[in-house]
């Protein structure tokens, strides 16, 4: 990152005002599209797309030398199933049916990834039918079972990822998918994980985005606070319903081709349609750009659990501690994880700003490896953002209310760390 979008960077979150303006401030629904890789370097992202919060599709130039571009399609654009069969034919993946719904989501199953792969075959043959109704193979960590393969390389633009570097760093989970679908195959209304960035490379055939800003969702809640599992359905006109669907913008559309990669902004709910037989790339992930919008979504999520079950608060001698519980089987992730979240992320760049770093260390570091090729100006405006929840989370009474003697170090020791790191580092 160079100096000038550093410090852009920096005046505008001190602004709180920018960021709901920004994120509305979509003319005619125009989303750019970014065509040369030559021509498109990360800090033009970073000031123009992460900052403001905004859409784009890059071009299928930015996929082309992919492993997973060159072998798992035919000649025609097809998927390649002989050679997926070959490479992953004794897996075991989730699967979603897309014709049945369970609470507001599709239900799973796990299935040998040989079996999809001859529903599929079936399916195409049948004329897109089948009695199984419509098998989508969602959210599968082809990444994490198969890091072996060849498949594809994160572009720059999305690697200051926090998400992945810290479950990376704890080697419990990720947050790299792997999405398979027939033609017809969908994804129902919703935002991503903790409010986070995603972005998804079609490795081959084409989806339709339907995308809202954030803010919007709340025009299409139906009289109940609750949002709808298809936001094309006919009943969202009916106000007796849906009472403020009138209020709401249009979707934003984008029909995202193959090998093309479409950015989805922080909180932006969407719906997803696979236009053709259709594989793709999925990464969520958090920076120092939007972490203070997983803070807020955190605080919402335990305020919402803490309204469910209030009629126990007085009964209950560890009522704080039962609703973080609750949160974290809702949302992956509590108070006291989400400090050490930030702590991994803290550390990870105070050792870089105090020791530098080595080439053996960053070959085989991929957090280390991402904060070199950004630069050290990076690694102190992750650690400004990181200091700013820190001080939040640190101040916040549900937070100071649960045991926090096995956090190591305590949270006032690492931010005096922390803003002694930055300190030093702009001397």
């Amino acid at each position: 990152m160079d100096r000038a979008t550093f410090a852009c960077s920096t005046a505008f979150f001190r602004d709180p005002g920018n960021s709901s303006a920004a994120a509305l401030g979509l003319p005619g629904g125009h989303v750019d599209f970014i065509e040369r890789v030559d021509s498109f370097t990360y800090s033009d992202f970073f000031r123009d797309y992460l900052i403001p919060n905004h859409p784009c599709i890059f071009s299928a130039k930015f996929t082309e030398d992919w492993g997973s571009r060159r072998n798992w399609v035919t000649w025609d654009g097809k998927p390649n199933f002989e050679h997926l069969l070959q490479k992953f034919g004794e897996a075991v993946v989730p699967v979603a049916n897309c014709d049945v719904k369970e609470y507001n989501s599709n239900p799973k199953q796990q299935l040998p990834f040989k079996e999809y792969v001859e529903y599929w075959k079936e399916y195409i043959r049948n004329g897109y039918r089948s009695s199984r109704g419509c098998l989508y193979l969602k959210d599968w960590h082809l990444s994490r079972a198969f890091p072996e393969q060849d498949v594809y390389t994160t572009p720059v633009y999305f690697s200051s990822d926090w998400l992945n570097e810290y479950w990376d760093a704890v080697a419990v989970d990720d947050y790299r998918f792997v999405y398979m679908g027939p033609k017809g195959s969908w994804t129902p209304f919703h935002a991503d994980v903790f409010r986070s960035y995603s972005w998804s490379a079609n490795i081959c055939g084409r989806k339709r985005w339907l995308l809202y800003p954030a803010g919007q969702e709340e025009f299409l809640k139906d009289c109940h606070g609750n949002l709808p599992f298809d936001v094309t359905a006919p009943k969202l006109r009916d106000a007796r319903i849906y009472p403020r669907y009138s209020r709401s913008q249009p979707p934003l559309e984008i029909i995202q081709e193959a090998g093309e990669i479409v950015f989805i902004p922080s909180g932006w709910h969407h719906q997803v349609y696979n236009l053709e037989d259709t594989i793709s790339i999925n990464h969520n992930w958090v920076n120092g750009c939007n972490v203070a919008v997983m803070w807020c979504f955190l605080q919402d999520e335990l305020a919402a659990v803490q309204r469910e079950i209030r009629q126990w608060k007085d009964p209950m001698d560890d009522w704080h501690l039962q609703c973080q519980l609750i949160m974290k089987s809702c949302t992956g992730i509590d108070y006291k994880e989400f400090y050490n979240f930030l702590k991994v992320i803290a550390e990870n760049r105070i050792s870089v700003l105090e020791k530098g770093l080595d080439e053996e260390t960053s070959s085989k570091n991929n957090s280390k490896a991402a904060i070199s090729t950004l630069g050290m100006l990076h690694a102190v405006f992750d650690l400004e953002r990181t200091g700013k929840v820190l001080s939040s989370l640190s101040a916040n009474e549900d937070f100071r209310k649960l045991d926090l003697s096995s956090l190591s170090p305590a949270p006032e020791v690492l931010l005096h760390h922390l803003k002694a790191a930055i300190d030093t580092a702009l001397l």
